[in-house]
């Protein structure tokens, strides 16, 4: 029902029928919103399928921008059909009230709250964010919350072994999914998984069961089927990868079970931060964070939401989970430790394992780039294939601080290297844009504090980090050991991204033979370089100044100075293959399947002992 103005006084029936129309029609924007975030991953299953990498590529990336647009499709209808940007303020609190109606009994409530938070914000004043116009704290309870619709399946389905045999469990665990691509040798599958669940459980209880989640997991060229395996007072975290082999002149497509994930560091390293997020066809998300929580009840939701492609409500559980730990610590914002960056200022609080960026208002030498370029290059990254090693990022715009909590050196800090982005309001401190990111030790100063078991670990992941990198088509730019972060799972990720660019854009070159002795001594190179040249073979000088550094790098990446590894991973981008890195150790791979030989066509990835890489 559209009205006229804010100065108009509405009789009480009016204006409720008003806040009411209003509520509902931000209910339909959230409910076509989640129709084609589920629709993508239905999609999903079938290119996966098909075994069309590419497209699966490009619908990740694609649905990462449905929500933005969803909230932008709502906002103009209110604005178009209700007037809602003339609404005064007992209104918006009629309609808040009438959409916590609308959400009862809703499979996802907490995502249509954030959905409605992101539609006033686009509408009303930063003045009113934090007050009873929006959802600042959820209203609805997700708890036990399960969709009752009877097409849809439960959240889980539940298995008893004790009852009809391991072997018939694992059998009708596969089958349930449906896949129209037949499995290539189900009953090798079966057996493989039951030598693995065997040799981990032992005694087998009487409550022995098999929770799985009824809808697979997609990314990349693998799928998962997540599961909770029960035993007595055990609870172990069960994750089958399954994938897709292609037809030969003699086969069929077909499926096979490539890993069975038993350990928590596995499934943590699976759903990590620096992976991209999952397409999964989910009717009551919440549930679906309850039972991923019961395996690593130490992952905060925000992140288990944000992983689930839900990534805009995992922010706004972020900024709660932030404001509650300011309620409840006192420490204070300090410059994060390690070398400052010249296109950043980076601070933390000690206390909350998460590091806050800011772009500078100006940039200091070498640096040549602009805000706007450096905001590309973080969306290139959110939008890219991280497998797993390029950190996610949360943004966020206007978010206000207390003032009292930060460092006075900080802010002197801020006010010099970043002056347009900081603004004063009464006690809080309004950081006009910023980036946020989960903390990890800075490389360098892992490799600088660390034994010499520490460092060779080190150099070998950061080599297999850059080789991953180049494998999805990203070159870093800026490859200095302070740009790359150990997070406690011992992996290495790439965090500094105003650098980056698409590989396929580049050129990878040889250095020619200097013209004489005295080019080759000169402090400038002999040879032209160009915006995008890359030439490996003048990187040891910054990589190799520690002796422990130089001999790891011989011991585990000798290719990686050689112009002909990097050529080798441009030409397989160029040629539109999809890097295809597991996210698991090979030693937890089902050999028997006969996946583990690499690909052909993979040149330039050396061979790991911890790791088997593919290109498809």
């Amino acid at each position: 029902m559209p009205f006229p103005s804010a100065t108009h006084r509405f009789p009480r029936v009016l204006a409720d029928a008003a806040g009411f129309e209003l509520a509902i029609a931000i209910r339909q924007g959230f409910d076509r919103h989640y129709a084609i975030f589920r629709q993508a991953a239905v999609d999903a299953r079938a290119l996966f399928e098909q075994g069309d990498w590419q497209a699966l590529q490009r619908l990740n990336r694609d649905r990462i921008a449905f929500y933005d647009a969803r909230v932008q499709e709502c906002v103009a209808t209110l604005a178009r059909e209700h007037h809602a940007t003339a609404v005064d303020d007992a209104l918006w609190q009629q309609v808040k009230l009438h959409y916590i109606g609308l959400l009862t009994g809703h499979p996802q409530p907490e995502c249509a709250e954030t959905f409605f938070n992101s539609v006033c914000c686009r509408i009303l004043h930063r003045a009113y964010f934090n007050n009873d116009f929006i959802f600042v704290r959820p209203a609805l309870a997700t708890e036990y919350l399960e969709n009752d619709e009877p097409a849809e399946a439960p959240t889980y389905r539940v298995y008893y072994p004790r009852d009809e045999g391991l072997d018939t469990t694992l059998w009708r665990i596969l089958s349930h999914f449906h896949f129209e691509a037949p499995f290539e040798d189900m009953s090798r599958d079966v057996a493989l998984m039951r030598a693995v669940i065997e040799a981990r459980l032992g005694l087998v209880a009487d409550n022995f069961q098999i929770h799985v989640l009824s809808s697979p997991f997609f990314r990349n060229t693998a799928c998962f089927a997540v599961a909770r395996i029960i035993n007595a007072d055990t609870v172990l975290p069960a994750v089958l990868a399954i994938r897709r082999r292609p037809a030969s002149d003699v086969a069929p497509a077909s499926l096979y079970v490539d890993a069975l994930l038993l350990e928590p560091r596995a499934l943590a390293t699976l759903f990590s931060f620096a992976h991209s997020y999952f397409l999964v066809d989910m009717g009551v998300p919440s549930a679906y964070v309850a039972f991923l929580q019961s395996l690593l009840p130490g992952k905060p939701k925000a992140e288990w939401y944000a992983s689930l492609g839900l990534q805009k409500h995992g922010k706004a559980l972020f900024y709660r989970d932030l404001l509650h730990h300011l309620r409840h610590s006192s420490d204070a914002f300090v410059s994060a430790p390690g070398i400052k960056g010249l296109v950043m200022i980076v601070f933390t609080l000690p206390s909350f394992p998460y590091v806050f960026k800011v772009i500078r208002d100006r940039f200091g030498w070498p640096k040549e780039t602009t805000r706007e370029a450096v905001m590309a290059r973080y969306r290139l990254v959110k939008t890219h294939d991280r497998l797993g090693r390029m950190a996610d990022t949360l943004e966020f715009s206007k978010a206000a601080f207390p003032r009292a909590r930060f460092d006075e050196a900080l802010l002197a800090e801020l006010k010099d290297g970043a002056p347009s982005m900081i603004e004063f309001d009464g006690d809080d401190v309004v950081i006009q844009h910023l980036y946020i990111e989960r903390r990890m030790t800075p490389l360098n100063l892992y490799l600088r504090d660390g034994d010499d078991a520490a460092v060779d670990h080190g150099i070998a992941e950061y080599g297999h980090a850059i080789k991953e990198m180049l494998a999805a088509g990203i070159f870093p730019g800026d490859m200095l050991y302070k740009n790359f972060g150990m997070t406690r799972h011992g992996r290495v990720v790439f965090y500094d991204y105003d650098e980056v660019e698409y590989l396929a854009d580049c050129t990878v070159k040889t250095v020619p033979a200097p013209p004489d002795e005295e080019a080759e001594l000169g402090a400038e190179p002999w040879y032209p370089v160009a915006p995008g040249d890359i030439f490996p073979e003048t990187y040891p000088p910054f990589l190799l100044g520690d002796a422990r550094v130089a001999a790891a790098f011989k011991r585990h990446h000798p290719d990686f100075f050689d112009p002909a590894m990097w050529r080798a991973h441009q030409n397989a981008v160029r040629q539109g293959r999809v890097a295809d890195v597991m996210p698991y150790p090979a030693h937890l791979r089902l050999a028997a399947t006969g996946a583990g030989a690499p690909a052909a066509g993979n040149a330039g990835l050396a061979p790991d002992a911890e790791r088997d890489r593919r290109s498809v």
